[in-house]
């Protein structure tokens, strides 16, 4: 396995700068300068991406800036010990010890345990005096070396250093026969998780310990990282008092500590004021009013609804859409694609001869009747496949959509029943709008069962059988005796309305959707305008083909923030933005070709009385222009790699390359005229060897 630091990498009681940026970016060149990079920018700006994202200080004087980066060609780690110190966001103050990790996107297994290892060690009194006494470069290697030849961490708390084997063995069993009679200490389990799961993930888990160990508290922990979790044993969680999240993403098997009172915090706090934590798990294990774990059916629900009190009405229905919206979209992103192929291969009239093409013709039995515009007997058989599969694919649009707003409302006993009542509505002609009023109907009547009081012996019927069933019964019935005219009625007067914009008010559309798509790039309002355009789609046909449009309006008008700010930071006028905003430029140029509105949130966050009014201007002239084209697509992402399934490609490029420009044009413009602010310059720091 190659050595992951080397003397090249060690930087001992130098002076890197006063910030982090500095910091990182010279630790990136030093990985860089020894092969292990392909290029300082790319891994600096993964990197510092990171460090803005969460602060890697760590009590103790130490800091631990970290990335996945595609830069990186093999596991690295750079060390410096700095003089100055520099403040990394501790608590406790700034840093001078100073562990750079740099890991590839797919690093292997056996490297990621060896980082996670290392991040360990630092938490260790021991381990980082040792390395402020070093007076070497080779003594600093020889430290890692040693870390990482140890054995792992045990989780759970250990007996005495020094303790025999049986006495050890004994520590371990008493808490278990404490536990078994009712006295003893207190057991807790927790879980940890960082977003990239190589440093912060267990060096909450050993902070936690170590502070569990010394309240007299068995306390175990299950990290989940990059180099693999091992999930607790049932029996722990199920004799543990409380549990404590320390956790970034969502926790992986959630519904294992149900009903258990919980501690949850960002994973950070763990390794900052772990103590505290583990005396508020203490406290809340006490509290019969304290906040619990989720459980999935019966009473519990009325737990789940405690925890959201704070929660209005109007954050909920958000919620429960955007979940909906988030869950549907890979089928209309599959299905789409897959249909645009299906045009490309077998011609637009391959919707009247691809059951036909699929139910009696094969490889070896080429169809001889086809529509004229295929790429012969090959292309119409392979398009009317790939038509068909999509077709299928975006046949689960309307229950997806339904199912998953329904478990956003009653969690998994929703699922079933709001799929069904989907279903109802797609069988019905209701479209999405029939299945956001029967993802929501189901959801909330799963929700109202699910709090009924039942006997102890028919809890476990009731989210497997008894929500599900009478949900069902309730939601779809409503939408077929009651809704479903209405809820048809109403769609086809949109879809007709739809289909009849020309002129002035296709391009008013265009307008408002540009707006939309701009206002909070990625946020509520764009979502909105995302969800409508891509709910449509299942509408659209070669006769109405509104849908296809307000699709193409959509997606090129959110494609125009990142672009535009691209454009400007690295192209027209770099003095005016921040070399973190420089770096960010670079990337938001794939993003933005790719329609992924967020990348143009880094600049919209530092600047947004200048980012987010040029960004609608620009944004409003696209969808105007891409609407006024008659631009269509049948894809629901992807930006220009999904040219095939664009109509009018060359308005739509147009449409993008006009409010792209009008936008960075503008931004620089507000930036040069408009209350004029200071930019933070930091010279890029060279390549040492």
């Amino acid at each position: 396995m190659t050595q992951l630091i080397t003397t090249e990498l060690v930087e001992l009681d130098r002076n890197l700068g006063n910030d982090p940026e500095a910091v990182i970016r010279h630790l990136a060149s030093k990985v860089a300068a020894t092969g292990r990079a392909t290029e300082v920018e790319g891994l600096f700006a993964d990197a510092y991406a990171r460090e803005q994202k969460t602060a890697t200080g760590i009590p103790g004087g130490i800091a631990i800036p970290h990335c996945r980066s595609a830069a990186v060609t093999e596991p690295t780690l750079a060390m410096a010990r700095l003089d100055p110190k520099v403040d990394f966001g501790a608590k406790d103050g700034p840093a001078d010890l100073i562990f750079f990790i740099a890991a590839p996107d797919g690093a292997d297994q056996a490297h990621l345990k060896l980082l996670s290892k290392l991040a360990r060690s630092l938490i260790k009194k021991d381990f980082t005096a040792a390395l402020r006494a070093a007076g070497t470069e080779a003594e600093i290697v020889e430290l890692v070396d040693g870390a990482l030849a140890d054995k792992p961490a045990a989780h759970a708390a250990e007996a005495p250093a020094g303790a025999a084997p049986a006495a050890a063995a004994g520590a371990a069993a008493a808490p278990a026969a404490a536990a078994a009679s009712g006295s003893g200490p207190k057991r807790l389990v927790a879980v940890t998780a960082c977003p990239t799961g190589i440093a912060h993930t267990y060096m909450a888990a050993d902070s936690l310990v170590a502070a569990a160990k010394e309240a007299g508290v068995d306390l175990q922990v299950e990290t989940q990282g990059s180099s693999g979790a091992k999930a607790l044993d049932p029996a722990v969680i199920a004799a543990a008092d409380a549990v404590i999240f320390a956790v970034d993403v969502d926790v992986r098997g959630k519904e294992r500590f149900a009903g258990k009172p919980v501690i949850n915090a960002p994973v950070k706090r763990g390794i900052d004021e772990p103590a505290k934590m583990v005396q508020e798990a203490l406290a809340a294990a006490e509290d019969p009013h304290a906040r619990r774990v989720p459980h999935f059916g019966a009473e519990e629900q009325a737990e789940q609804a405690a925890a959201e009190k704070g929660e209005h009405i109007g954050q909920k229905l958000k919620r429960a859409l955007l979940t909906g919206v988030s869950y549907m979209i890979p089928f209309v992103a599959g299905g789409g694609l897959l249909i645009a192929l299906g045009f490309l291969l077998g011609g637009y009239l391959i919707t009247e001869f691809a059951d036909t093409i699929v139910t009696t013709n094969n490889f070896f039995n080429l169809p001889t009747e086809y529509p004229e515009q295929a790429m012969g007997p090959l292309g119409a058989y392979l398009g009317a496949v790939l038509f068909k599969i999509g077709a299928l694919s975006m046949g689960f649009l309307v229950p997806a959509l339904a199912g998953y707003i329904a478990y956003a409302i009653a969690d998994r006993p929703g699922i079933a029943p709001g799929f069904v009542a989907g279903a109802v509505a797609g069988f019905m002609g209701a479209g999405f709008l029939g299945g956001i009023v029967g993802g929501l109907l189901a959801g909330y009547i799963a929700h109202v069962i699910g709090s009924w009081q039942v006997a102890r012996w028919l809890r476990g019927l009731m989210p497997v059988v008894i929500i599900p069933l009478l949900a069902s019964i309730v939601a779809s019935g409503l939408m077929f005796l009651v809704l479903g005219g209405p809820i048809v009625a109403l769609t086809e007067g949109l879809n007709g309305w739809l289909s009849g914009l020309t002129g002035a008010s296709a391009i008013a559309l265009g307008v408002i959707l540009g707006l939309m798509m701009c206002f909070d790039l990625g946020g509520p309002v764009n979502k909105v305008a995302y969800a409508f355009a891509v709910a449509g789609l299942g509408a659209a046909t070669i006769d109405n083909q509104a849908p296809w449009q307000i699709m193409a309006a959509v997606m090129a008008s959110g494609m125009v923030p990142p672009l535009a700010m691209a454009l400007a930071s690295t192209v027209l006028d770099k003095k005016r933005f921040s070399l973190a905003e420089r770096e960010n430029g670079k990337a938001a140029w794939l993003l933005g070709a790719s329609f992924i509105s967020e990348g143009a949130i880094p600049f919209a966050a530092a600047d947004p009385l200048r980012v987010i009014p040029a960004s609608m201007l620009g944004g409003a002239v696209t969808g105007a222009i891409s609407m006024a084209a008659g631009v269509g697509s049948k894809a629901p992402h992807g930006g220009i790699f999904v040219f095939f399934a664009i109509d009018n490609f060359v308005m739509f490029f147009i449409a993008i390359a006009v409010g792209t420009v009008i936008t960075a044009l503008s931004v620089i413009a507000l930036k040069r005229w408009a209350v004029k602010k200071s930019v933070d310059t930091v010279e890029p720091v060279p390549v040492t060897v």
